[in-house]
């Protein structure tokens, strides 16, 4: 495979060695202001904001030897993460800014690979807001490479589930879940490229040192045009237990495609459990009963005992209730997620009751999934399937 592709990003980045993408500013969509209400709890406000000149989307067009040096000749013990066409290593380049490095690995042959990697380059130039990855640039000599900034604290997964991490807190995780609410909305309503990540996960969710969550690894995002209701796609690739009904059936790709993967994301931080658990059963197949029965302390990570904000999670608890619904018309869009999670006083639960006969629709499929593993890879920093089907 000749890379023709890569020709045409090398004439785009030969003019200059750092651009600003100022026909493409994204406005942002952020929490303002945390404010104390009458019980001392903090209260967060969204607010959409114009970025300023020092916020506009750039990058920087690195030469090899930088980040060959950097990452001391891509040298295995900076080895972070490896999926099944990347790898990613952490480096230090001479400014001593900490990088990480994603390498299209040599192995991948697959065009289809190659496309998705300077996909993922053309959605990232699109972004600009603190819960979604900033691409510091990327290389194109000797193969294919992305450099962002490095997370030391690196993805949710690891934070959830590394057996030599302490256990995170409640604060953090839910911080972390209203950062990754955040992002999502602002790909999917504000950004000017209407963006569907299609692989949100908690081993693509990184943490920064105060714990803001940052949405990463666009490989698999789409763009959907403004007139189409959604986009079919095939082949159809995701991660085992958090692939949408319509998605996995169907091929049928929207927001809602990203808010039931948020719905499990959600499950997980309260409950600390992985998507798919050793009996090969989806989490939120698990979850359903115990929310529809509104048995929520059964959710609670028991390893948070007692220390948890009894308000905020019932909040999460629900809105991962909404987004996991089997029928995407009956599913809430970020915005309504946000105000889930956020919104002072009683929920409205009556509002989002749905008509009797749409209530049984739920189903597993993890069993058609599992079908499905003798074609599967490694995901990226995550020790889950990746399912890809051939139509």
């Amino acid at each position: 495979m000749k890379y023709i592709r890569t020709g045409s990003f090398k004439k785009l980045f030969h003019i200059k060695q750092r651009r600003s993408f100022d026909e493409q500013d994204c406005p942002r969509v952020c929490l303002v202001s945390d404010q104390e209400n009458k019980n001392g709890d903090l209260t967060k406000h969204l607010s959409l904001t114009e970025p300023s000149q020092s916020q506009r989307c750039t990058w920087k067009c690195f030469c090899f030897d930088e980040i060959f040096e950097a990452t001391n000749g891509f040298n295995s013990d900076n080895l972070v993460g490896k999926g099944g066409y990347a790898e990613v290593y952490r480096g230090v380049l001479e400014n001593g800014v900490a990088i990480a490095v994603k390498r299209l690995t040599k192995s991948s042959n697959d065009e289809r690979k190659e496309k998705e990697f300077l996909s993922e380059i053309g959605t990232l130039g699109h972004v600009n807001h603190p819960n979604v990855s900033s691409l510091l640039g990327c290389c194109t000599d000797n193969g294919l490479y992305l450099i962002f900034h490095f997370n030391p604290k690196g993805s949710v997964a690891s934070l959830l589930h590394d057996e030599n991490t302490p256990t995170m807190d409640w604060k953090s995780r839910y911080k972390i879940a209203v950062g990754t609410a955040l992002g999502l909305h602002y790909l999917h309503k504000v950004c000017p490229r209407r963006i569907i990540h299609r692989d949100i996960k908690t081993s693509n969710i990184l943490v920064t040192a105060d714990f803001e969550p940052q949405i990463s690894d666009f490989g698999l995002a789409k763009w959907l045009p403004t007139q189409w209701t959604h986009h079919s796609i095939a082949p159809i690739e995701g991660t085992f237990g958090h692939l949408a009904p319509e998605y996995f059936t169907h091929g049928v790709v929207d927001e809602k495609t990203d808010v039931f993967a948020f719905g499990v994301f959600l499950l997980e931080i309260i409950s600390g459990k992985k998507p798919v658990d050793g009996s090969h059963q989806s989490l939120h197949s698990w979850a359903k009963p115990i929310l529809d029965r509104g048995d929520n302390e059964k959710l609670v990570d028991t390893r948070l005992k007692d220390a948890y904000d009894i308000k905020q999670f019932n909040r999460l608890a629900f809105a991962a209730s909404l987004c996991i619904r089997a029928s995407s018309t009956w599913r809430p869009t970020m915005s309504e997620v946000l105000k889930v999670m956020l919104m002072e006083g009683e929920i409205d639960k009556e509002r989002w009751k749905m008509p009797f006969e749409e209530e049984d629709e739920f189903w597993g499929f993890e069993d058609l999934e599992y079908e499905c593993d003798s074609s599967s890879s490694t995901s990226l920093q995550d020790d889950f399937h990746v399912l890809t089907i051939s139509s």
